[in-house]
């Protein structure tokens, strides 16, 4: 049976800190591969607005087109309304009956499980991965499996605040990433 890390997220932008955690769970919990999830609708939290599905979608396409163990899932962008994690893993596992699926979350995340949607039937599904985040605390009921990463504290919304504020973003995201936001003029690049 194959093992599978998904990383959902709105990726808005993609950055290291997306690639770091992927490549440590990758490598710490010998999975096969990780395939990372844009969500269309997160129920937690607003995407920024500033950015559409299809430039999302080709930036995570740039940051893991030349890795083979990375691909992009698009199930949840072909969806409409909120993006789920029980409807998508459930969808998942009918197309994939010889996948062993594993769900990475930040400690942020784990904090939060207690409100996901169908989180008991969620739990029976698949094994969630949990890995730190400096300000948060990793404590939960749920059994999850904890993961120890290099702390890199940077977030999409970080970098979209440093871009309207004119300041560096380099070696925050790929260079790809950088290029393809002026090339299109987001976040005011």
């Amino acid at each position: 049976m194959r093992k599978i890390g998904i990383l959902g997220g709105t990726f808005d932008p993609p950055h290291h800190g997306h690639l770091l955690i992927a490549n440590e769970a990758l490598h710490g919990l010998s999975l096969d591969e990780i395939w990372f999830l844009p969500n269309q609708e997160p129920p937690h939290k607003k995407k920024s607005g500033l950015m559409t599905n299809e430039d999302r979608l080709n930036m995570l396409e740039l940051v893991t087109k030349d890795v083979p163990y990375f691909r992009v899932e698009t199930i949840e962008l072909e969806r409409s309304g909120p993006s789920y994690t029980y409807d998508t893993i459930k969808q998942l596992k009918e197309m994939h009956a010889d996948v062993q699926f594993y769900f990475i979350i930040g400690a942020d995340m784990i904090e939060y499980l207690p409100k996901w949607y169908k989180i008991d039937e969620l739990m029976d599904m698949i094994s969630f991965i949990g890995v730190n985040r400096p300000t948060f605390e990793e404590k939960t009921s749920y059994p999850i499996i904890h993961l120890d990463i290099p702390e890199f504290s940077v977030s999409s919304s970080l970098i979209r605040q440093r871009m309207l504020e004119g300041k560096t973003i380099r070696y925050l995201l790929p260079d790809s990433i950088i290029e393809y936001l002026k090339e299109k003029n987001l976040y005011g690049a």
